[in-house]
C-alpha cells in the first residue's frame, strides 16, 4: 500500500509519557512533602497509577470530563494518606505542578527520533493525533524536539471528541486534508488508536509495547511491531 499520510499517536508511542511522568510524580511528591502522610512513597505512586489508568480510559470513552479527571486522579491516591485533609483546591494545585514537571521532560521512546528522521526523509506527511491536553502537549513537543516533524497537530480538545470517536477522525481528515485510503494510523493503544482508526476506515499499525492481546479483535491491525525501528522496514 502506498501511504502518503501518517496519523501518529504521541503519548507512549513517540514521547515516553509513562517514563517522564514517573519522574514528575516523584518531583511532585517531594514538592508537596507528601512523605509526612505517606511513609512509603510507593503506596502513593501505585494508587496514582491505578487511578490514572482507569480515568484516562473513561475519559477516552467520553464518560468523564477533563475537569473530573484532573481532580480525581490526585484525590484517589491522596485519600490513602494518613491524616491528610484532601480538598479540591489541593488536587488542582498538585495537578498544575505535576503537569508543569511533566511538560518539561524530554524523554522519548527508544527509536522515536530515528524513526521520525526516516519518515521525514521518505516524504510522508505526518500528523500528531492525541487525546492529551492542549496546553501540555505543545510544551511536551517543544521539550522533546519533535514539533517540527509534524505537518499538523490534531488534539481531541480541538476536535470536540476523543479518540476512538469517529468524530475525532472526521475532524482529523478535515484538518489535514488527508485521504482515508492513503492514510495509516500508528499508535500504542489498541482501543483508542487501533480500533478507533479501524472504525474510521483506516489501515493501522500497532506499536505493541504493552503486549496487548489482538486475538479477540474484530479486525487485526494491518501491521504490528514491538520496536519503533521495525516500522522502517514497513514504510
Amino acid at each position: 500500500m502506498n501511504y502518503t499520510d501518517l496519523f501518529i499517536d504521541f503519548d507512549d508511542t513517540l514521547y515516553d509519557t509513562r517514563g517522564n511522568a514517573v519522574i514528575a510524580l516523584q518531583e511532585t511528591f517531594d514538592a508537596f512533602q507528601l512523605g509526612r502522610w505517606f511513609p512509603d512513597p510507593q503506596e502513593f505512586y501505585d494508587a496514582y497509577w491505578t487511578a490514572n489508568i482507569d480515568l484516562w480510559s473513561r475519559y477516552s470513552k467520553g464518560e468523564i470530563t477533563r475537569d473530573f479527571l484532573i481532580v480525581e486522579r490526585f484525590r484517589r491516591p491522596l485519600d490513602a494518606g494518613k491524616g491528610l485533609c484532601v480538598t479540591e483546591a489541593l488536587c488542582l494545585e498538585m495537578s498544575d505542578r505535576f503537569l508543569d514537571f511533566c511538560s518539561t521532560k524530554p524523554g522519548l521512546v527508544d527509536g522515536a527520533r530515528e524513526l521520525m528522521d526516516y519518515l521525514r526523509s521518505r516524504g510522508y506527511r505526518m500528523h500528531m493525533t492525541s487525546n492529551g491536553f492542549h496546553e501540555v502537549q505543545y510544551k511536551k513537543l517543544a521539550a522533546c524536539g519533535l514539533k517540527d516533524y509534524f505537518d499538523t497537530v490534531v488534539l481531541s480538545e480541538d476536535a470536540g471528541a476523543n479518540k476512538p470517536s469517529p468524530q475525532f477522525f472526521d475532524y482529523a481528515f478535515q484538518l489535514t486534508r488527508a485521504r482515508r485510503e492513503t492514510t495509516l494510523m500508528i499508535g500504542d493503544n489498541l482501543q483508542t488508536d487501533i480500533l478507533g482508526a479501524q472504525a474510521a476506515g483506516l489501515d493501522t499499525l500497532l506499536f505493541n509495547r504493552w503486549d496487548a492481546d489482538t486475538d479477540e479483535c474484530p479486525q487485526r491491525p494491518t501491521f504490528t511491531v514491538t520496536n519503533l525501528r521495525d516500522i522502517m522496514k514497513i514504510l
